[in-house]
C-alpha cells in the first residue's frame, strides 16, 4: 500500500511540475486571468475526477488496492465558508496551494517553505477550534 502511495504521489507532483503549477507566478497570472493555461489542467482534473467517482464504484467490486468504496459525510457550514474563503485569500495572494507547495520543494524552490510553514499554522489552528466531532463514512450502494 505504502509503494502504491508512494508512486500516486510522484505521479501527481510530476503532474504539477509538468503543468507549471509548482510556479506562483504561473497560477497568480492564471486568478489575474492574463494566462488561461492551467483552465486546462483544472478541467481535465475535473473531467478525470467526476468519471472516477461517478463510475469505478459501479465497474470495479472494490478498490484496486482494498477496502471499500465510501461515502463521506459533508456539510456545508460556516466553518466550511470561512475555511475556503481563507484558503482562497491565501491562494490568491500567495498563487501557491499545498500540493503544488511541497512538489515545489521537490523541485528545488526553497522560497515556498514559507507558504509551507502557513499551511501547517493553518491547519494547526483548524484542529485546535474545530470540534472533535468526526462524520462517519457510509458506504455507496
Amino acid at each position: 500500500m505504502r509503494t502504491s502511495a508512494l508512486g500516486a504521489g510522484m505521479l501527481f507532483g510530476f503532474g504539477l511540475a509538468f503543468s507549471t503549477m509548482i510556479q506562483p507566478h504561473v497560477v497568480l497570472s492564471f486568478l489575474r486571468g492574463q494566462d488561461m493555461g492551467l483552465m486546462l489542467v483544472l478541467g481535465g482534473a475535473v473531467v478525470v475526477t467526476f468519471f472516477a467517482y461517478r463510475f469505478l464504484p459501479k465497474w470495479l467490486p472494490r478498490p484496486l488496492l482494498g477496502g471499500s468504496f465510501g461515502a463521506h459525510a459533508s456539510v456545508m457550514d460556516r466553518s466550511t465558508v470561512i475555511g475556503a474563503a481563507i484558503f482562497g485569500i491565501g491562494w490568491g495572494l500567495a498563487g501557491v496551494c499545498p500540493g503544488p507547495a511541497i512538489a515545489g520543494l521537490g523541485a528545488g524552490s526553497w522560497e515556498l517553505l514559507y507558504a509551507i510553514g502557513g499551511i501547517a499554522l493553518g491547519a494547526l489552528l483548524q484542529g485546535l477550534t474545530s470540534s472533535r466531532e468526526v462524520p462517519v463514512a457510509r458506504p455507496t450502494p
